[in-house]
């Protein structure tokens, strides 16, 4: 594996049958542009070029850790979201592009409320890596932005995260299916986000072994019997601790699109809309107190 052609060659003919073509191309250009420092588009543009050999010592160790189905992500031991750099561990999912499409949402809508008033409050439950926390505040600097998770691990990694994309995030380990024990009870916040737990067992069935087998089931999976408990909970502690006007963010199952809009506004919640990701799934919901 001496040139760029070389790895994309026998990355291939390793985790074609694992992965499929396009995502082992995928997984190349990741782990040659973390390994190397070069950008995706200069890896593409001169395949002919050699890998620096401190690079290409590390691909074996690499390949063989793809052969488990590990996440790259994990063996990397960092992603990029909303043009960021964020660590990642198996404390912690990974972030995905649709909840990208989430924090897009969010920015946009939230444009009026920015020019209206500089400093407002924001919520992130279920933060996970910190990704949608701490690429909001990234954007609107001015905001007052607290997140919160059930696990001390994924906090560790997200504070790290917050240090090294040098913005000032309030992270507070709370469980919010208890969240009035929480420190967060008395507060107000202009805007609650969350992506909260949505995978069924049945979903989980359908779900490729590098998810099901390493990424945190806390942070994945709901019961069956009760696929919508976390928005249930959310959504009461959002009626209450949002102030008149504010905006609620969900990232979704696309299998309850119709479930959760109706669930919201069985809470009182108004202006309603539910909008498809980039594949055209039912995947996010933006909802008015």
């Amino acid at each position: 594996m001496k040139t760029i052609k070389d790895v994309f060659l026998n990355f291939h003919q390793v985790l074609d049958e694992l992965y499929g073509a396009q995502e082992t191309e995928a997984i190349t250009l990741m782990v040659l542009s973390e390994i190397t420092d070069l950008s995706r588009a200069k890896i593409k543009a001169f395949p002919e070029d050699d890998v620096p050999t401190d690079a290409r010592e590390k691909l074996p160790a690499i390949l063989t850790e793809l052969k488990t189905c590990k996440p790259v992500q994990y063996i990397l031991g960092s992603t990029e979201f909303y043009g960021l750099s964020f660590l990642v561990n198996p404390a912690t999912l990974i972030p995905r592009p649709e909840t990208e499409e989430l924090v897009e949402w969010a920015l946009l809508s939230l444009k009026l409320n920015v020019e209206s008033q500089k400093s407002f409050s924001i919520l992130d439950i279920g933060t996970g890596s910190g990704c949608i926390a701490i690429s909001l505040k990234k954007n609107l600097p001015d905001a007052a932005v607290t997140a919160v998770d059930i696990s001390a691990e994924a906090l560790q990694t997200a504070k790290q995260n917050a240090v090294i994309n040098e913005v000032d995030v309030e992270f507070i380990e709370v469980d919010v299916l208890k969240v009035s024990k929480s420190e967060i009870e008395n507060r107000k916040f202009e805007i609650i986000i969350s992506n909260p737990p949505y995978v069924t067992l049945h979903d989980k069935t359908l779900m490729h072994t590098n998810v099901t087998d390493f990424e945190p089931h806390s942070a994945l999976f709901v019961p069956e019997d009760d696929p919508l408990l976390f928005y249930k909970a959310i959504a009461d502690f959002a009626a209450e601790k949002l102030i008149t006007g504010g905006l609620l963010f969900f990232e979704i199952n696309e299998a309850f699109g119709k479930e959760t809009v109706e669930l919201l506004a069985d809470k009182g919640f108004t202006n309603i809309e539910l909008r498809k990701d980039m594949s055209g799934r039912d995947r996010m919901v933006k909802a008015t107190i």
